[in-house]
């Protein structure tokens, strides 16, 4: 996951794997094609017109068909098609498309701004100060996001300066039975079948500058956008990724794994896998909890087969054993180190092995309080409660000036926040509230005497279920602030005002503020140590990395990267090959009528008439549908473009295989793959399937 600075010092490498565009193209962040490549917060997309469309994953624009979706018309199922501009949908108050356009290198500030700090939880304030105070000036131009981004651990520091356009609009999604063909049985699996793609629309005033959504907008006209492939794609191909992957912890200490390995996917899953259930058993029988929660289910269950999958991954590289002699190695090298061999001095050496003993003592300190973390956590994120919270803080942080505030909630965040107001209207129930948290009381009550509090061991009453769900009845009873009109009246008013307010569920807030507020800090306390700790032990770690001709690139950060490799196949187990492409005859072959392979009649229809028109390949002799290369994604980059030789879009990366999942914390070449949509299946589907003559229109002139 190379940074764009890095890409002039692999720009052989780039010609050797095939690439056929200058390398140094690709560090053009403003220039073609990486220009087009944008941030949707969590996901990547890219512009794919002059009229500014935009092609990303339906899963990452999943939440934005859900907020349009009633029980009466359910656009998840059904698909939506807008016919003209006009009929385009909002995406939601939130909803953002990011357009690079620069990055400055801010590390000598912010080192400066670090120097002297007493402890932890100072430095971590001062870090913030400094953060605050870049980010304010280079959004002096209105427009503009800015974010500090952080690499190998607070070597580095880089402010990405970043055109928000706020007003996004939903163009097309194929149903889910196309766009999420397979659901969570085929997710991170192959052989894969999914039409996982969806467009959308950024707008702007008509003065052509960033603005909330407004009947009177326009498309934004990027200056530069991606061309479908016209050369088919082939097994063996040069392909490319660029995207805003999320987070890797392959330089993460063993005792970090370990955390992550023995509780945080077995025991965080189960949790995961119980609320789950909780919702489900209450949307069968009622259709809007089906609707309102759907995209919060999703989400979940992501989480959870993907945890299930590095589990799995891990026992089969034997991932504790490789990271353990793995950090020994350095470790030993450390010690042992002539002067001058490891590229380190001996004062250096020195600092670095005393990093590592502090952030293994940290690290083990904090495991004494996770459970009860995960608990307050999981508690102050649920719907109402948590759009409380979020305006109890608010308030709080507003009779400060702003360059003072925490981060989230300056006059920068004010917009987001009565966007995540507003959005929770189409993403809350109130009975469906009162038995999520019944669930996560029920584990309050198992925490230690000293790990509670009053305000909740009044509300749990004796902890049992029926003393919780009675008390929650209560609270939730007498709430006057479920309207969202209410809500926002609050973010005006001061902390003395809502801390007098007799709505019972605010007053819990403010009762279990203190311990939020605790909490944070602590996480702040240790972010403190980790900017002095991590860097001096990493310095370390790359020195050996160079010493053994590795690799070495920054763990992923949500900053925009680039990948590269070919299209290819693999090996999963003895006797099994996979090939690199599936294609629609294989789609039917799986359809079965039932969700979730519960494919279109339509579609089929086209499938066994052969309705394979300009899109067919000839070698597969059908359309492919889905392919595998061994580029190396995660998180944050659904929705990437696929780009070939020369940067034509050939596809949008959408998920790993199974084998791969683990490759977030040790890298396995040879069983890492990403699955791609195929750009021309995109096309077929909206030729045959679910069909968009405009959208097709516009693509089609956007290529000349």
């Amino acid at each position: 996951m190379w940074v764009p600075q890095q890409l002039p010092e692999i720009a052989d490498e780039l010609r050797a794997a095939g690439l056929e565009l200058p390398p140094e193209r690709l560090a053009e962040l403003t220039g073609d094609p990486i220009g087009a490549v944008v941030a949707l917060g969590g996901c990547t997309a890219s512009f794919v017109s002059p009229q500014g469309l935009v092609a990303t994953n339906h899963h990452c624009a999943y939440g934005a068909i859900q907020l349009n979706s009633t029980p009466e018309r359910n656009l998840m199922a059904l698909g939506f098609n807008a016919a003209t501009l006009a009929e385009e949908r909002s995406a939601g108050p939130n909803a953002r498309v990011f357009v690079m356009d620069r990055i400055t290198e801010v590390t000598a500030e912010v080192r400066q701004a670090l120097r002297g700090a007493a402890d932890g939880l100072a430095r971590q304030a001062a870090f913030e100060d400094v953060q605050r105070a870049l980010v304010a000036e280079c959004e002096r131009e209105p427009g503009y996001r800015c974010t500090l981004f952080s690499f190998f651990g607070g070597q580095t520091f880089r402010l990405v300066r970043q055109l928000e356009i706020r007003d996004v609009r939903l163009v097309y999604a194929p149903p889910s039975s196309i766009g999420n063909f397979g659901g969570e049985i085929d997710n991170w699996m192959w052989p894969r079948h999914t039409g996982d793609f969806t467009f959308y629309r950024a707008y702007v005033g008509p003065d052509g500058r960033p603005a909330p959504y407004a009947p009177e907008n326009v498309p934004f006209q990027p200056r530069h956008w991606l061309r479908f492939a016209e050369t088919p794609l082939e097994a063996g191909d040069f392909v490319m990724v660029a995207g805003f992957p999320g987070q890797t912890n392959r330089y993460a200490l063993y005792e970090e794994f370990r955390n992550v390995a023995d509780w945080q996917f077995p025991v965080v899953g189960r949790h995961l896998r119980q609320t789950v259930a909780l919702v489900e058993r209450a949307s069968a029988a009622d259709p809007e909890i089906a609707v309102r929660y759907a995209a919060t289910v999703r989400n979940w269950q992501n989480a959870m087969k993907n945890w299930e999958g590095q589990l799995t991954g891990f026992a089969r590289i034997d991932a504790a054993v490789r990271k353990r002699e793995g950090e020994r190695a350095v470790l030993d090298w450390l010690r042992a180190g002539a002067p001058g061999a490891s590229g380190l001095d001996a004062a250096a050496r020195r600092e670095a092995l005393a990093a590592h003993q502090r952030l293994v003592a940290m690290t083990l300190a904090a495991r004494a309080l996770r459970e009860r973390d995960l608990v307050f956590n999981q508690i102050g994120g649920t719907g109402l409660l948590a759009s409380l919270r979020q305006a109890y803080r608010l308030t709080r942080e507003s009779a400060k000036p702003d360059l003072e505030r925490a981060p989230g909630f300056q006059q920068r965040d004010r917009v987001a926040i009565e966007g995540a107001q507003r959005q929770l209207e189409r993403r809350y129930v109130r009975g469906m509230e009162i038995e999520l948290l019944a669930y996560w009381l029920g584990e309050y009550v198992r925490l230690p005497a000293a790990q509670r509090v009053p305000a909740l061991d009044a509300l749990v009453g004796d902890g049992s279920p029926e003393a919780i769900r009675a008390g929650l009845a209560g609270l939730y009873a007498g709430t006057t602030l479920e309207p969202v009109e209410a809500r926002l009246a609050l973010l005006d008013r001061t902390a003395a005002e809502l801390e007098a307010h007799p709505d019972p569920l605010l007053q819990l807030v403010v009762a279990l503020f203190p311990t939020w507020q605790a909490i944070e800090d602590a996480a702040r306390g240790r972010a403190g140590e980790n900017l002095r700790d991590r860097p001096a032990f990493l310095a370390a770690v790359q020195a050996h990395r160079r010493a053994q001709g590795g690799a070495i690139y920054p763990d992923a950060n949500l900053s925009l990267r680039l990948t590269f490799g070919q299209v290819t196949g693999y090996v999963p187990r003895d006797g099994v090959a996979y090939t690199p492409f599936t294609t629609l005859e294989g789609l039917a072959a799986k359809a079965t009528g039932v969700t979730p392979f519960d494919a279109p009649q339509v579609q089929l229809d086209a499938i066994r008439e052969r309705r394979h028109g300009r899109h067919a390949d000839a070698a597969l002799g059908s359309v492919p549908v889905n392919f595998l290369s061994d580029l190396d994604i995660t998180g944050g980059n659904s929705g990437s473009p696929v780009l070939d030789a020369r940067g034509r879009l050939v596809g949008l990366a959408f998920d790993g295989n199974w084998e791969s999942v683990s490759s977030n914390w040790i890298f396995d070449p040879a069983m890492t793959r990403m699955i791609a949509v195929d750009s021309r299946y995109m096309l077929w589907v909206m030729e045959q399937a679910f069909p968009a003559p405009r959208v097709l229109a516009e693509l089609e002139a956007a290529a000349r």
